[in-house]
């Protein structure tokens, strides 16, 4: 384990986001400075296609405690994420959004929980800013999410985090472009909590992260991070199979006690489509397993930096 100095490392990822930066920044000065702890804030820029690199270097030049990672693409909001974690210099880590939904005045009440029994907090939402079809999808994640982590705080799950950085050392040479900071911080810690804070809407614009994307990257989790799907479909061709064995047995019994068979081609059709079905299932399941290997043996990077600008990460 690392000895870090102690204090408040804050990690906001940024994709578009040019005109909240500022007032995020003038928000968290605030706050940070009543915690009395030594503090930095490290804004990764994950190939943004506005001027959100321009306005981070504007704001490094400003404050002595802001740092700016820029990403070579973009890479997605957990791959950047881990990008600032492993920059991070102080011994605490905070992540948030750059669209202001996380108040940072409500950072405190997150702090106050992360006690010495306790190594992360995560900070839902005491009431849902979305619509049913986005809650709908965060709800598959984070169900998909306690596939993976096989805890039961998954559901609390929240991108308001607050946990010790020394969780990092447990991920430190994971390299996969398949990222979900959640599970890579139970490979550190089962000591998990969460508080329910105020979350506000946008300050602008919309949001990046849409009905397929959650659930593409539920599935992500599920198949990159458990066997839970390869469990499924074993006890399903295991269903199948006692299911395929009463239907012999009916047959035969039909025709022992009646002396007729069962009616031809609709029976027929109807058990080859429902095994069938069970079959292009499975391996479904084992081809999406296979493309995570595929994609892990191209060594493809996590992500790459194009540029720092303040302390060099």
């Amino acid at each position: 384990m690392s000895l870090l100095p102690q204090g408040l490392s804050v990690v906001v990822p940024v994709f578009n986001s040019g005109e909240n930066l500022p007032q995020l920044v003038d928000r968290l000065a605030r706050v940070l400075r009543a915690t009395g702890e030594r503090h930095e804030l490290v804004l990764v820029n994950d190939g943004s296609r506005d001027n959100s690199w321009a306005v981070i270097e504007q704001l490094a030049a400003r404050h002595p405690w802001i740092h700016g990672i820029g990403l070579m693409r973009n890479y997605g909001q957990h791959n950047a994420l881990l990008a600032g974690i492993r920059a991070a210099s102080f011994s605490v880590v905070v992540t948030m959004d750059d669209d202001l939904q996380h108040p940072p005045e409500e950072l405190p009440k997150i702090l106050a929980c992360l006690t010495p029994d306790v190594d992360v907090v995560y900070a839902p939402p005491q009431d849902e800013q979305h619509g049913f079809i986005r809650n709908l999808a965060s709800l598959i994640t984070k169900f998909a999410l306690q596939a993976s982590m096989g805890a039961k705080t998954a559901r609390e799950t929240s991108a308001w985090r607050v946990f010790r950085t020394h969780l990092r050392d447990a991920s430190a040479s994971y390299h996969s472009p398949l990222v979900s900071i959640d599970v890579l911080l139970t490979w550190g810690t089962t000591k998990f909590t969460s508080v329910r804070v105020r979350h506000d809407a946008r300050a602008s614009g919309k949001s990046n992260y849409t009905f397929g994307s959650l659930v593409r990257h539920a599935l992500n989790m599920m198949t990159g991070f458990s066997t839970w799907p390869l469990q499924l479909a074993s006890i399903i061709g295991f269903a199948f199979t006692l299911f395929g064995f009463g239907v012999l047995l009916y047959v035969i019994g039909r025709y022992l006690i009646s002396g007729t068979s069962v009616a031809g081609f609709p029976f027929l059709a109807s058990i080859i489509a429902i095994f069938s079905g069970a079959q292009l299932f499975a391996l479904g399941i084992i081809g999406e397993y296979l493309a995570r290997i595929h994609f892990r043996t191209m060594d493809r990077p996590t992500y790459v930096v194009r540029g720092t600008v303040g302390r060099q990460p």
